[in-house]
Parts: C-alpha cells; structure tokens; sequence
C-alpha cells in the first residue's frame, strides 16, 4: 500500500472515531451513503459484470457565521481480481481492488469584501444546468465516465467560485479553474464502449495500435479554464446565460502516422490524440405550468482552431521529396454547433410520477453532423405507501440517421423495482436490455445486457 494511501486512511479513521465528539462539540455536520452496485450479465455463463461497495464521507462544518467547510471522500472496494500469476497473490491491491477519492474539499467564505459577494476555494463541484442529468451547459468539470450508465457524473475540480447576488432573484457567478483535467474513460466492460471504429484503406491491415496523448502545457494560458454565468428568477421562470472558455475534455485523433511492417499489407498505426479549446455560450430555463415541470437547456460549442486530423502515409513512399499526408477536417471553427434538452415531469395524483426529456448530441459527440437525437422516458408507480416504487417503463430511443431508421437506431430498456426497507436504506432491483443496428454508442452494448442490485443506506 502506498504511504500517501496509508496516511489518508489513518486521518479518516481519526475523523470516523472521532465523530461523537465533533458534533457535539464543534456542530461538524457528517453524513454519507453506503453503496453495494452488483451487476452481472444476462448471458450464458452469466459473468459478473460490476463489484463496487462505495461508503461515501461527507463532512459539513460552519466554521463561523461567514465561512464553512465541505468535503466528500469516495473509499471504495471496486473491479473483480485481475490475478494473471502466482506473484499478484502478494499484492492485496490486485486480489481485492480499492481506491480512495477526494471528490469535494472546500472552503466558502460569506460576503467577502461586501456582504452580496460569496467565495468558495477549493475542489468543488459546480453544478450548471436544468435539465436531468444530462446538461449540455454543464461544462466546468471533468467527466466521469467510469461508470457509463451513471449519467451526468462528473469529478470536482480546484476553483476559485465567486457568486454576487444582485437581488434576491438575481445573480452573477464567475469562476476560475487552473488546472486542466481530462475525462476519465469508462472501465471493465464498458472500456471500448466510446472507441470509435478505425477504417483502413483497402489492402491494409492492422497489425499494432499505439497512440500519444498530448496534454495542454500547465501553466496559466494553456490549462486554466474561465467563465460567467447570469442567473435570475422572474415571473415563475429560472433562467440563466452562461459562457465558459475551457477545453473539450475528451480527445481528438490529430494524426495517425501509417507503418508497413511486411508485404500483405500489414500495419501498425500511432495515433496522436490532442484536446481542442473550445467557448462554450449556454442557456437554461425551468418553470411549472399547471403542475407540470417544464426545462430546456441549449449550449452552442466554438472551437478555438479548427481540429484537423492528418493521416502520414510517408512510410509507404519513402522515395517520395516531400510527405505523403491525407488531411480532413473534424470541426470547423466557423461552424458552431448546438447541443440541447427539452422535457417535463409530472406527479400524479397517485404517486406515480412521469418524465420525458429529448436531447441532442450525447456528452461524447462532437459537430453537426455527429450530434443524434434522444428520447428518454420513464414512469414511476408508488405502492404501500410509497416503500415500493416500480418503473415498468425506463430507457430511451436514439437514431442516429433518420433517412434509414432501421439500420442506425438504439434501444434501451430499463425496468426498475425500488423497496424503502427502512427510511435511510433501500434496495433496488433492475435490468438493463440494449439492442440496436448500426455504429452508436448503445447498440454497441447490445452484448451486455444485464441485471443489476444495488443496496444504498443513508446516514
């Protein structure tokens, strides 16, 4: 176990034996979430296909009457034992899989300078957006794709948060984030679930991939990322306009540098992955109408530079004066393009409840002509008093071309059973079919479908 791992274990144990006294002494509000995620798939063997038991730590502390502290701490047992020899039998990192995350750590301080402006410093999570899960305004930290049926999860980030309240219904946010952090990718099963297929010219085939990633320079005009945000509340409506001048936090493929290594065709292929600059101007609105919960949310995306994929053939002509080079352009910076949601909800008289939400251009596509169309929908029926919910209709339809739906569609299917056993504990119970034609990111999922348990308690 590494020392930095030890030292942190140790200061959480000191923080848990000590949880008592703290609250009573010092008002430390602690609290978090026990979380057991099991998964396995629906085929013949039926292989496990997620292990993750998560306990969640959140610590709240209003230090004095204008300033506090939060933080949230991630220690987790995740993954299966990946044992490949007799010597990973020593390691107990590889026979019993663990990490420790420090998702939040902060300090927000009240009416700094004048008693309208409120700052918060730290690893924060900034949350924009009004729409479910799914924000396209929702651009200031990494994604966290480890996870990709957990939508909408994103990782905290160093900041510096002001927030200037205005009026009582209006304010304006700013925001400063120093360091650029990519998206982490999905894991175990779901690895490949992003992968794009790579075509090669006809005669070639691949024989090795590698590939470099290119991260922006660390210091302060390559990595740091900015914005505003203007929010207010009139006649029954939230809204607010945003911008953010930050970076796509998934890569481009810039080049691809093409090596011969025999006379059949075969290949290997280095890839250069690099990230674009990107302004992103936002707007999101939420009303009710007549009891029914309406939002929508639009980001436009404008790419510093255009992002140019070169493709370096030279090594098939090795005679050739000058380099044998195949460009095409991914996005063109004088050409936007726009990611949106739309959607409602409803509680019924009953208790079941309803939610619908169309969306545009998932969190991985990029350009006008990769953006494709969502609908997500799912109804809620509450029984015994609402200790049991049943969702008999849960999932979405994407289509990916509408001049050939049959051969470029999605469908995910994703019936759930929720019991309350007490009332800070509950276990749900659910499937999840994937099935599709064509190149997208669901029907490439159609291999995996599964059940899922999950066992949370809240405390």
């Amino acid at each position: 176990m590494k020392r930095t791992n030890i030292l942190l274990l140790l200061f959480l144990l000191v923080v848990v034996t000590g949880i008592a006294s703290a609250q009573n002494e010092n008002n430390l509000k602690i609290s978090g979430e026990l979380l057991t995620d099991e998964r396995l798939l629906l085929n013949e063997k039926n292989d496990w296909a997620w292990n993750e038991n998560r306990l969640t730590l959140q610590l709240d502390k209003r230090i004095t009457d204008n300033s506090k502290f939060y933080s949230e701490v991630w220690l987790r047992n995740i993954g299966l034992p990946k044992i490949t020899q007799s010597s990973d039998l020593y390691n107990k990192g590889i026979i019993d899989p663990y990490n420790i995350e420090i998702r939040e750590a902060y300090i927000q301080l009240y009416g700094v300078l004048t008693k309208n402006l409120d700052v918060s410093i730290g690893r924060q999570r900034i949350v924009w957006g009004t729409a479910d899960k799914l924000n396209p305004t929702d651009n200031l930290n990494p994604l966290d794709l480890e996870d990709i049926l957990d939508f909408g999860r994103r990782r905290g980030s160093d900041a510096i948060n002001l927030n200037y309240y205005i009026k009582n219904d209006f304010s304006l946010q700013g925001f400063f984030i120093p360091f650029f952090r990519p998206a982490n990718m999905p894991v175990g099963i779901f690895s490949n679930a992003l992968n794009s297929t790579m075509e090669l010219p006809q005669g070639m085939i691949l024989k090795e991939f590698s590939d470099t990633l290119l991260m922006p320079g660390y210091n302060l005009g390559e990595s740091s990322t900015a914005g505003l945000k203007f929010k207010g509340f009139a006649k029954g409506v939230d809204f607010s306009a945003s911008y953010v001048w930050g970076y796509d936090g998934l890569p481009f493929v810039t080049k691809n540098t093409f090596i011969p290594v025999d006379t059949l065709g075969g290949t290997n292929i280095n890839s250069q992955l690099s990230f674009a600059r990107t302004h992103i101007i936002g707007a999101d609105l939420a009303t009710s109408i007549a009891g029914i919960g309406f939002w929508a949310e639009a980001a436009a995306f404008i790419p510093e530079n255009d992002v140019i994929m070169t493709n370096d053939l030279s090594a098939f002509y090795p005679m050739s004066p000058i380099p044998v080079t195949q460009d095409s352009l991914i996005l063109d910076k004088t050409k936007p393009y726009l990611k949106f949601v739309i959607g409602c909800d409803y509680n019924f008289a009953n208790g079941s409840y309803l939610n619908l939400q169309y969306m545009h251009g998932f969190i991985h596509e990029r350009g006008n002509d990769n953006l494709n169309d969502y609908f997500f929908l799912r109804y809620e029926m509450n029984f015994a008093g609402g200790k049991l919910k049943v969702a008999p209709i849960g999932g979405g339809f994407i289509v990916t071309d509408w001049n050939n739906i049959k051969d470029n569609y999605a469908l995910v299917y994703m019936p759930e059973i929720v019991y309350k056993a007490t009332i800070n504990s509950e276990i749900s119970l659910s499937t999840v079919i994937f099935n599709g034609n064509g190149d997208n990111l669901f029907a490439n999922l159609k291999d995996y479908n599964m059940f899922m348990f999950k066992l949370k308690y809240s405390f």
